[in-house]
This record gives structure tokens, sequence and C-alpha cells, in this order.
């Protein structure tokens, strides 16, 4: 195995077969928000966002990916080490690109070629030590240690080890340098050049002391002085990147080690075939493990379920959870929010596999829906899961209907852009999608409204996708048996969100919706109830009383 060839996400051999998240999906399910709950650091969670926005749906890749993915969960001292090495492996990247410099000096191109190969020794040994003391399952953390295995075992590498070792001492012996300047007769510098490399670096007390022994030993990095030859220094007109001390510098330093740049090309000019940067490839797969898996584990440690999904065969379309919730609760109780999260159990079968969900405003429908589309996400990327148990067959892709921004409707009409945006969904999407509507064709008169939807459930049966359409139109999920008289080998069911002693209880369960109540709750949700406008009224009558002057007041005024 080539180490530029492995992967964290995919099993050896297996050709990649992702869908991309559209840019409104990753939108309504808060992908942002999430990846940035995730690490505090920028460039992390751009890493974490790319890789979760590419889909993937087939099942012997996933559970490739949740079993990787347990092994770093199960092993926190793992987490720890390979974050002390992805140090190591982020200044690699910073070398390479130094390192495609064509124009760097040859005794900078040699002295990075050595950091390149040192950095390479310590994180083969690092992964060997790590992945050795633990007991790990996984196939892809298998085939790594196998990798690493095989390499810092062979002959080849405890040679490699000793002389990069002994070439990194040597180089590294150089910590400081001697400056000469020549000044003209108004004591401004006109040449430079280097009167030493030495040993140790320059203090402040005893600057002069260290000088004087300089002059009295010689050797390529010494304590003496050694006059190298003076460069003009050009103040004005310098073409760009064209640097005389720097260029002095490199001139001196290969002549000042002679026979040291001499060692390093001949020792390094054994180990061409290594490349250091393949490891760098591990960076993106070793960010989105660990960080998942710290986050995780938080959660677990306060006692909120987590789940290792079990991936079912992408035929059957199926899905079956206990304790399922959204994601986003459980963020919020870590930023230290008091939240209560209600698990529901909820399946996908093709006995109930296109849900019209209803019920009361503020009731639940969105951050259920959303939850919906979160499970799936994360399970797909090997992710333990914000439930109790989870087994599901791997969507193709993730569609989601949620209500539109404004500024996206002023050309076509709220009406005309939610209808086009329906088109295009069922236009992609396959009986292996995944599709979440929430509150569409709500901006339209309930007639219109209704009428569309008829067509649009209708469409989904024929589709036969697994479905959640959370809608105010309570006579939608009246006509199940009008709707399921259609071609299609997916049911449609009525899910409603439930009232427990008059409360919201955010409990979702299968039964027919509680009426018609499609205008009262959307009189609700925009405060036009006779009840919410009589408050709005009473209130500005009391806020008007205590502003105005008592009648004496007024009376005194008037005089």
């Amino acid at each position: 195995m080539q180490i530029e060839n492995f992967s964290l996400m995919y099993p050896e051999g297996k050709t990649p077969s992702y869908m991309t998240l559209g840019e409104e999906c990753c939108n309504d399910l808060s992908l942002e928000y999430i990846c940035d709950s995730i690490t505090e650091s920028e460039y992390e969670q751009n890493v974490i966002k790319r890789m979760m926005t590419k889909l993937e749906h087939d099942p012997e890749t996933i559970s490739y990916r949740c079993d990787v993915f347990e092994d770093i969960l199960r092993f926190p001292s793992l987490r720890e080490k390979i974050k002390e090495l992805l140090e190591q492996l982020d200044y690699l990247k910073d070398l390479e690109k130094s390192a495609r410099d064509n124009t760097a000096e040859p005794i900078w191109q040699l002295i990075n070629r050595l950091q390149e190969l040192d950095v390479y020794v310590n994180c083969i040994t690092g992964i060997n030590e790590c992945l050795s003391e633990n007991d790990i399952r996984s196939e892809g953390l298998k085939k790594l240690r196998e990798y690493v295995n095989s390499v810092y075992t062979e002959s080849g590498f405890e040679f490699l080890k000793e002389d990069i070792k002994g070439l990194v001492n040597e180089v590294g012996r150089i910590r400081s340098v001697s400056l000469g300047i020549n000044l003209d007769s108004h004591m401004r510098p006109v040449e430079v050049g280097i009167v030493s490399l030495n040993d140790e670096k320059f203090y402040r007390p005893g600057l002069l002391n260290m000088f004087l022994d300089f002059t009295s030993k010689k050797s390529e990095i010494h304590h003496g002085t050694s006059f190298t030859g003076m460069t003009k220094i050009h103040t004005v007109g310098k073409a760009a990147g064209d640097d005389p001390l720097m260029s002095t510098l490199s001139r001196v330093v290969s002549e000042m080690l002679g026979s040291t740049v001499k060692q390093i090309k001949n020792k390094l000019s054994r180990y061409v075939n290594i490349s250091g940067y393949s490891l760098t490839k591990l960076i993106p797969d070793f960010v989105f493990f660990i960080r998942w898996a710290d986050f995780c584990s938080k959660l677990i440690d306060l006692g909120i379920p987590m789940a290792k999904p079990v991936m079912l065969d992408i035929e059957k379309r199926e899905m079956h959870s206990k304790g399922l919730y959204n994601l986003k609760l459980a963020i919020q109780i870590l930023s230290g929010k008091k939240v209560d999260i209600i698990r529901n159990d909820f399946d996908f079968s093709h006995e109930n596999g296109i849900y019209i969900m209803t019920g009361p405003n503020r009731g639940g429908k969105t951050t259920f829906t959303q939850a919906v589309g979160i499970i799936f996400l994360l399970a797909q990327h090997g992710i333990y899961v914000p439930a109790e148990e989870l087994s599901l067959s791997p969507c193709d892709n993730i569609y989601t209907h949620f209500p539109a921004d404004e500024n996206r409707t002023v050309n076509l009409g709220r009406l005309g852009e939610e209808s086009k945006r329906l088109s295009e969904i069922f236009e992609a999407a396959t009986n292996k999608s995944l599709l979440l509507l929430n509150e569409s064709l709500a901006t339209t008169s309930f007639a219109e409204g209704l009428y569309i939807a008829k067509d649009v459930v209708r469409a989904m049966r024929y589709l036969g996708a697994r479905t959640i359409f959370n809608t105010h139109m309570h006579e939608l999920a009246m006509q199940l048996d009008v709707m399921n008289s259609h071609p299609g080998d997916m049911k449609v069911a009525s899910l409603i969100t439930g009232i427990h002693e008059g409360q919201r209880s955010y409990k979702v369960f299968l039964a027919p919706p509680e009426g018609v109540s499609y205008a009262r709750d959307i009189a609700e949700k925009y405060g036009v109830t006779f009840d919410q406008l009589k408050s709005s009224i009473d209130k500005n009558e009391k806020a008007e009383e205590k502003t105005d002057p008592e009648p004496e007041e007024k009376g005194r005024k008037k005089k």
C-alpha cells in the first residue's frame, strides 16, 4: 500500500461516489453552526465543513468510517497523541510550500529536505507507537498501522533515523550569525558581510567577551571570526525578492559548512524515493475524526446519548431509531444553556415512508424535521448520531425545502420561488434520496397551497423517496386514502407533534391530524388571533396610562 492512496474515509480500492450537498441544504441543516461548535480553529472548521458537504452513500464505505471513528472515540490517549502528530504534520505542510519555491538558494533547499525527512521520521515513529499501544479494531487504522510498522521495521528506516538525527544535530548547532557592517563617513551602512556562524545565541551581558573569544578558535561552526567578503547594500531601486544579505548568507553558509553540506548531500541522496509530504494527506482525516470524537465524548460524559449507526441495504430505503433528538439542542447545553432534550422514536419503511407532519405552531415540527436530516448527515460520515439507537439505509442525497430568504424572491415572488425550487428537487432526486420540506407552500392562499401540495405529495409517492413534509395544512393529512391510491411503493402517513395536558410535548407519533387548524396556526404564528391582538391593545393602553399626567396636573397646566 502506498500512503498516497491511503484514506481513513475510504477502504482501500474503493472509488468515492459521494454527492455534494446543496447550499440550501447546508443552511437548512445549520451545518456551519454545527461545524463552528466542533472546534474553535477556523482552518479545522473549514476542513470539517468541506468534508461534511460530501455525502457518501455506499454502505461499505460508511461502515468503514464508523469503525475508524469508534476506535478514535474509544481511546482518548490515542487522540491526544495524534493531536501532537498533527502539529508535526502542519509543520510539514508549511515545509512543502517552501519546497515549491524553485528560486530558493541550494543550501536552503537542502536544509528544507533535511527538515522534511526529520519530521517524516518523527511522524512514522509516533504513529507506529500510538497505534501499537491500543487495541484498535477498525480496518482503516489497522491498515495504517501495518503500513507505518512495515516502514518502521524495515532495515532502511533505522539507517534513515540515525543519518537524519546526526545531520539535524550538526546543522542545529548554528544558533546565531555575526555580521560585519562597513559605514561611510556619515555613519551610514554601505556594506555588510558575515563574520561567522556561531554555536551560541548572543546575550547582551557577555556580547563583547563572546566576540573576543571567537577570534581564538577555528571550525566550521566555531568560536571565532572569519571574514567572508562584503556585499554592497542597495537601499534604492532594489529588485523585488533580490536580497543581497540573504544571498550572501546562503553563499557563506555553504562555504563555512563545506564538509557538512557535502555530508548532508551524500546522506540525503540515499533517500531520494522517500516523500515526507505524502503524510500531510492524513491531516484532514485526522482533524475530522479527532474533533468529532472530542465533541461526542463531551456529550456522552454529560449523559446525552450518542449512538453508533448501523448500515442497512441501500435498496431497503429504511430507517429505525430510538431516542432521536436534534444535535443543536445538545450544542446549546454544551454552551451552558438550560435546554430540555425531547427524544423521539422514528422510522422510515415502505408502510410509513412519506410523512405529512402537522401540529401546533412552535410545537417542534421544524426542530424534528431538521433533526432527521442531521441524523443522516452524521451517520453517513461515520459519526455517532444524536439518538439512543439507529439503523438506516443511506440516502444518496438530502434535499431540503425550507422558507426562502425574501431577497431571493424578488423576481419570482414567494410562490414562484418555492415552486421553482420544488421542481429542481424533483429533477435531481431519486427514490434513495431524503426529502425534507418545512412549511412549504405556506406563503400563498390556503386553497392554492393545498392544490399544489396534493400534486407534490402525489409526486413524492411516485418517486418513492423518504420524505417529511412539515405543514400547517391539516387537510392534506386527512386524505391519506386518496393519496395512497396513486401509484407508488412508499405509503403516505400522518405524523403529529403532540399536546399533553394543554402543553406542547414536542413528542411525535403516528395519528390523524388534530382538526382543521391551518388558519389558526398561521394566525398564532404571526400574532393575529383575537387573544393576541387584544393582549397587545391592553398593553398599549396600560403603557399610555403610566405616561399620561394625573388629572389634577393636567388642570394646573391648562391654567
